[in-house]
């Protein structure tokens, strides 16, 4: 499993539940840009519609050695999961507070999966502790560095 992208943004921004891995439907100059690196999935965000999963503003840059056919940037992307991951991720994201954040892309068995996740937003003293606890756990691993 190679990681091709990260979403750095939504472990800080989000509690996170639940995680899936989807599939994604790409044109090919996508996986070629995303094979070179290029995409961007900080704002991007999942909505169940019409019992479909569609990916939204991930930004996945047009290839450099593209034609006239070349891919829109942020276009919905389809994610492809079973029936049953569908209609429990409509369920979740109907309640209110909750949303459907893409984790990660990234390649498995030559293709490009998503892992989606299902997060309830923080609050701001949540992302206050969120990093206390982290400051505290790198001067831990600091102090113990010294010490060997």
């Amino acid at each position: 499993m190679e990681t091709i992208l990260t979403n750095s943004k939504a472990r800080h921004e989000y509690h996170i539940e639940e995680t899936y891995e989807a599939g994604i439907v790409l044109a090919g100059t996508e996986v070629k840009s995303l094979r070179a690196g290029k995409g961007q999935i900080r704002d991007a965000f999942a909505r169940v519609e019409n019992d479909e999963v569609w990916l939204y503003n991930a930004h996945i840059a047009e290839y450099s050695h593209g034609n006239t056919a070349n891919h829109e940037p942020k276009a919905p992307r389809k994610l492809l999961l079973h029936r049953r991951e569908i209609q429990k991720l409509f369920g979740i994201s109907a309640v209110k507070g909750k949303a459907l954040i893409p984790l990660s892309f990234y390649w498995k068995n030559g293709k490009v999966k998503v892992q989606l996740a299902v997060g309830q937003g923080k609050g701001a003293g949540d992302k206050r502790e969120t990093l206390k606890k982290r400051d505290s756990d790198r001067e831990l691993r600091q102090t113990l560095m010294r010490r060997r």
